[in-house]
């Protein structure tokens, strides 16, 4: 049976059915359904993985034993100061779809259009209702840049100020094989995380990041999401907001100007994602030019599962994983400008942003 109804007992857990009883390494501390003399409890050990906590989430090693590298933590958790705030929801549906609309940059100017709005700001800064965009712009133009890591691309928009000049460029970061990192604005660095849990159901974690002073505390986040437990989410972390009530639209606040009517950006998401299906059909799709992030998605994944069945290491690890240079950003940059030269340090003054720009002279003119 699991042990997850297990009895948390003095540095080991106690199995409810024999009372059996297992350290984190799986030794079998206590078998009291045996006679003592039998000596079976030295003969047989519970399955048990390593785990290390990093940036408010236990990481466990399931590789052979004995192969276990050194831990290193995720890029949206650099050091061990960085403040690290996480909504959570636990979604209907295969992970694959929500991570293929977390790295779909061209939605976000239809179906978030009312909470992340135009205007005439020199980039992305956030408020406390709103993200604010400066571009009009619904159709970016697409590029990417694949790596052994995953793959970054760039939404490229028209800026609303000095488009002749300038483009607005958004660049989202996959990071294989579950992880994207959104562009971020002026006060904190945005991540998304997709753990599938079966074939049908995801536990999807979004997650704010930076610098203590300007990374919003746990309850303002949620509540900015609409994540809020026992608001928006049962205790079990389950979305109120389903197919049954409509996702609780507000068709009114649509006549009044609200373009979906469903409050908080994540919501908006979930509502597309779990219509689509708890496995979206594939054969029906219709890509177009915004859908080359989800395209590259689908392409770099299963060269990689077909990669590991023939022996190779497994995507991003080891030499293979993202480079520590390698970030979301958003910036609006000259049109003679390569967005893949753009390079970026996190920085943690208490009046900076969150993320510091900067582009290789040598391969931009101004």
């Amino acid at each position: 049976m699991s042990l997850v109804f297990g009895r948390n007992e003095d540095c080991g857990l106690r199995c409810l059915y024999h009372g059996w009883k297992m350290d984190v390494q799986g030794n079998v501390l206590e078998m009291v359904s045996e006679p003592a003399a039998s000596g079976m409890a030295q003969k047989v050990k519970h399955l048990a993985y390593p785990v290390t906590e990093w940036g408010g989430f236990v990481w466990a090693y399931m590789g052979p034993q004995g192969t276990q590298p050194a831990f290193e933590p995720p890029v949206w958790a650099p050091t061990a100061d960085a403040k690290v705030t996480i909504a959570k929801a636990i979604i209907p549906c295969n992970w694959a779809q929500i991570l293929e609309g977390a790295i779909d940059s061209a939605h976000s100017s239809s179906l978030h259009s009312s909470d992340m709005v135009p205007a005439r700001v020199e980039g992305a800064e956030a408020t406390d209702t709103n993200w604010l965009r400066p571009s009009t712009d619904k159709a970016p133009r697409m590029q990417v840049e694949r790596g052994s890591y995953g793959f970054r691309y760039a939404a490229i928009r028209r800026p609303i100020k000095n488009a002749a000049a300038n483009d607005y460029v958004r660049s989202t970061v996959f990071v294989a094989p579950a992880t994207a990192l959104i562009p971020p604005n002026n006060l904190y660095n945005v991540a998304n995380i997709n753990v599938p849990m079966d074939d049908t159901t995801t536990a999807f974690y979004f997650i704010a990041w930076g610098h203590p002073s300007q990374t919003p505390d746990t309850g303002t986040w949620r509540k900015f999401l609409g994540q809020q437990v026992g608001i928006d989410l049962d205790d079990k972390y389950r979305p109120l907001r389903n197919r049954d009530n409509a996702f609780w639209q507000n068709r009114a606040a649509m006549k009044a100007g609200n373009f979906t009517g469903i409050t908080g950006f994540p919501n908006q998401d979930i509502a597309m994602w779990v219509t689509m299906g708890p496995i979206a059909d594939r054969s029906h799709d219709r890509l177009g030019a915004s859908d080359l992030a989800v395209v590259e998605f689908r392409k770099q994944m299963l060269e990689a599962v077909r990669d590991f069945q023939a022996g190779k290491p497994a995507i991003g690890t080891g030499e293979a994983r993202i480079p520590a240079s390698i970030c979301a950003f958003q910036s609006i940059v000259p049109k003679t400008a390569d967005w893949r030269a753009f390079s970026a340090t996190y920085v943690w003054d208490s009046v900076g942003p969150a993320l510091e720009p900067s582009y290789s002279t040598s391969e931009v003119t101004s």
